[in-house]
Order: C-alpha cells, then structure tokens, then sequence
C-alpha cells in the first residue's frame, strides 16, 4: 500500500497499488510470474505442450518451456526459466519457421483477406451458443494457432507440408456452399509435400501420423470434447489433410487482440531488456513467516 494527500484535508487514506505489468522482454520469466509478457510466452510455445495463454506461470507453463529447452535448444537439463538464452531462441524459432500470410489470407476478392468484422455476437440458426457455430469474422487469423502450426512443422522434419487453407470469410463459404465458420479465424488446413524424388505420399497414413504427433507435442485433441484445447479433426472429416483449430477456448482467450494478419503481428518482436543473473545470484522468495 502507498500513502497519497486526501483531496479534501491534510490526513493520508491508503490506496492500494497496482500490479506492475511487464512486457515480453522486460524481465526474465519463471514460474510463479504473472500478466501480460506471461500470455505472450504461453502463445509463442503453444506447439510445445501447449497450455492456457492466462498469463500464470504454472506447472503447465514450466513445461512448456522445458519442453523447448528440451526440444528445440537440445538442453541437457532444461530449467524452465525464461532468460535471455530461451527469449533468443524463440527469435530464431520464429525466423526459422515463417508464416506465409498469403497463403491464409482469404481469397474471396471481396473481403481484405480476413474478413469484414461481420456477425458479431451472432450465431447459425437454429445452432446452440457455441463458439462452433459463432458466426464472427475475427479480425485475422489467432496467434497461438499460427505459432503451434511451427511448432508441428519443427517436429516433422524435413519436408513437412503447406498450408492450403486459412481464412474463409462469409462471402467465400457462400461462394462454396460452406456454412461452417471455424475458417473465420480459428482454423488452418494443412497437406503434405511429395516426398523427395517425387514420390506419392500415402496421404491417409501421413495425416494420420501427423494427427497423432501434433497431439503428442503440443497437447492437442483429436475432435472438440474438451475446452481449452487445441483441436484436430478426426480422419472420417479430414481424410487426406490436416485441420488444426482453437474453436473449443472460451470467448475470454479470443479476443481480438488475439488475432494477426501479418508476419509482423504475429512475431510481435520485443527487445531483451534485461541481462539473465549470474549463477546463485537470483533473488529467492523467502518463505512466510509463521
């Protein structure tokens, strides 16, 4: 608590203060931290057993990042803490494995490539309340989605595959006949590429492989039983691709700040303002006194 003047005489009133909020790159990050530079994390490692974007660092965030210690920096003994050697290896994971924002934007001709912001708070007819039947066009395609489709492309090596779909805007499912809206926003369609020397891919078998690797790294699901969680399609909807979706979070983790139409937005580059501490020489919480 802070003391302040009162406004109408000489004696002080307390006023509580407020919880100060970091950006990414402000401070090294580890468990037990909370707010905003949290949430941008948990997004950039959502592919690596991905967890909530509720900016709490957590058991589940902590695995998260020792999940990318692990995985992608080949750390010996990851420690789940978030210093500048993690922050810049999330930097080159990024620039290593781009986004082609073309190749989601939606191709209606009528729309600026994601959509026109129609239908808010509107839902299919006759639809339960759903976000699977939400008809609003978000304003571009959800970040935490775009950084876990890397991570998928990371673990399958070489080769991987492309995106041949993103945004769907309503003029383009009238255009085809398509009533569904997870394509406003909140779905990527992915197919594999010919294997060297041109040979054919069994693509039943690759989606199926790629379905169960996907739920393996990045806590995803297989269909929508759960909520706040990532979400594949099964085989008898999606045979010969994949579709990879965030339609069973609450409103609450959909925002539209949430949402990206650019490389830029996406990466949401920060500088590293702070130098990790030597050894030993981190402050420790001291425990409360009893």
């Amino acid at each position: 608590m802070r003391r302040t003047a009162h406004p109408h005489g000489p004696e002080d009133r307390q006023v509580p203060r407020r919880k100060a909020e970091f950006e990414y790159g402000d401070r090294e990050i580890a468990r037990g931290c909370e707010g905003a530079d949290v949430v941008e994390l948990q997004v950039r490692l959502a592919g690596f057993r991905g967890t909530l974007p509720d900016g709490d660092f957590g058991p589940g965030t902590e695995r998260q990042v020792m999940t990318f210690q692990r995985d992608y920096m080949k750390l010996r003994s990851p420690t789940g803490i978030v210093g500048r050697s993690t922050m810049l290896a999330i930097d080159r994971f990024a620039e290593a494995y781009p986004i082609d924002f073309a190749k989601i934007r939606c191709s209606c001709g009528r729309c600026n490539g994601f959509g026109t912001g129609q239908f808010k708070d509107r839902y299919l007819a006759g639809k339960p309340r759903t976000e699977a039947f939400y008809r609003y066009e978000y304003p571009g395609v959800h970040r935490l989605l775009l950084w876990a489709v890397r991570a998928a492309r990371f673990y399958m090596g070489p080769g991987g595959f492309s995106i041949t779909s993103g945004y769907r805007c309503s003029f383009d499912n009238a255009d085809h006949g398509r009533s569904t809206t997870n394509h406003h926003g909140k779905a990527i369609d992915v197919v594999f590429a010919p294997r060297a020397g041109g040979k054919p891919r069994n693509a039943g078998a690759d989606c199926d492989a790629a379905r169960g690797r996907i739920v393996e790294t990045a806590d995803a699901q297989i269909g929508w039983g759960a909520r706040n969680r990532k979400a594949l399609e099964p085989s008898d909807i999606a045979p010969t691709w994949v579709h990879y979706d965030v339609r069973c979070y609450e409103s609450k983790y959909l925002g539209d700040e949430m949402f990206c139409t650019t490389l830029e937005q996406l990466d949401n580059r920060r500088a590293i303002r702070f130098s990790t501490p030597k050894t030993g020489s981190r402050v420790k919480k001291t425990p409360a006194r009893r």
